[in-house]
C-alpha cells in the first residue's frame, strides 16, 4: 500500500531566508556541489562545527539514504556515517545484502549540531530553520544522482521531507509517494537503536531494521524490472 503525506518536499520554507540557495554552484556535479558547501554559511551552524560532511558515495546509486546529521566522529573525519551509527548501518546493509558502494549516504543538515557536556560534544536536534537552511544541499544531491530508492533515517530527514507531522512509528517500512525518487520510505536512524534500554531490546530493533533495509532492497529490484 502506498501512503501518501500530504505534505512536500520543502513545504516548511516559510519566506526567504539565507540559505544553502546562496552559495549553490551553477555547475552541480558532485565534486562542484562538494566544494561549494565547504564554504556554505548558510545557517549558523557553519561556525561551531569543525567542517562540512557532504553526501558521499555512488554516483548512480541503488538507493540514497538521507539521515539527520553528522556525528561527532562523522564532524572530525569530513564523512557521513562513520562512527557508531554508521557502524551498525553497515552491519545491517550486510545482512540486508545491499553494498554499500552501491548506494549513496548523505545528512538533512551538513553541520555537527551540538552542545558541550564537560569536555564531550554531544548531539543537538538542529532546529526547523536550520534544516531548511540546508534542504537545497538536499535537494541538488538528489537531482544530480537520481536514486530509483530514498530511505529516510529518523524522525527529522522524514519530516524535512514530509512534513512536521509526520510519524516515523505509523509510516516507518511504507511505500511513500513523492517527487523526489520513483520509490521512497521511511525507518528509523541507527542511532535510536543504539540507544535501546537493553541487549534484548537493541538486537529486535536491529532485526526490525534490517526488515526494512530488505524491502528497500525489493524496492529497487523491482525499479529495475520496469526499466
Amino acid at each position: 500500500m502506498v501512503c501518501m503525506p500530504k505534505k512536500s518536499f520543502g513545504d516548511n520554507a516559510a519566506g526567504r531566508k539565507p540559505s544553502a540557495a546562496d552559495f549553490m554552484p551553477d555547475d552541480r556535479s558532485l565534486p562542484s556541489l562538494k566544494h561549494a558547501a565547504e564554504h556554505c554559511q548558510g545557517c549558523e551552524l557553519y561556525k561551531d562545527a569543525t567542517q562540512t560532511v557532504f553526501g558521499e558515495g555512488s554516483v548512480s546509486p541503488q538507493i540514497l539514504f538521507v539521515g539527520e546529521q553528522p556525528g561527532d566522529m562523522e564532524d572530525k573525519a569530513g564523512h557521513p556515517f562513520v562512527g557508531p551509527a554508521g557502524k551498525l548501518l553497515d552491519r545491517a546493509l550486510e545482512a540486508a545484502d545491499l553494498q554499500r558502494a552501491e548506494c549513496y549516504f548523505t545528512n538533512t543538515v551538513k553541520h555537527f549540531k551540538f552542545e558541550w557536556r564537560g569536555k564531550r560534544r554531544l548531539h543537538k536536534t538542529p532546529r526547523q530553520i536550520e534544516i531548511n537552511a540546508c534542504l537545497p544541499w538536499l535537494r541538488a544531491e538528489i537531482n544530480t544522482v537520481k536514486p530509483d530508492v530514498i530511505v529516510l533515517l529518523g524522525a527529522t530527514a522524514a519530516k524535512a521531507v514530509f512534513g512536521k507531522d509526520f510519524k516515523i512509528t505509523q509510516q516507518r517500512g511504507q511505500l511513500l509517494q513523492s517527487d523526489l525518487a520513483p520509490k521512497v520510505m521511511a525507518t528509523v536512524h541507527p542511532s535510536s537503536i543504539l540507544r535501546a534500554i537493553d541487549d534484548e531490546s537493541r538486537e529486535r530493533e536491529l532485526e526490525e531494521f534490517i526488515a526494512d533495509l530488505k524491502f528497500a532492497k525489493t524496492l529497487t529490484e523491482s525499479c529495475t524490472e520496469s526499466s
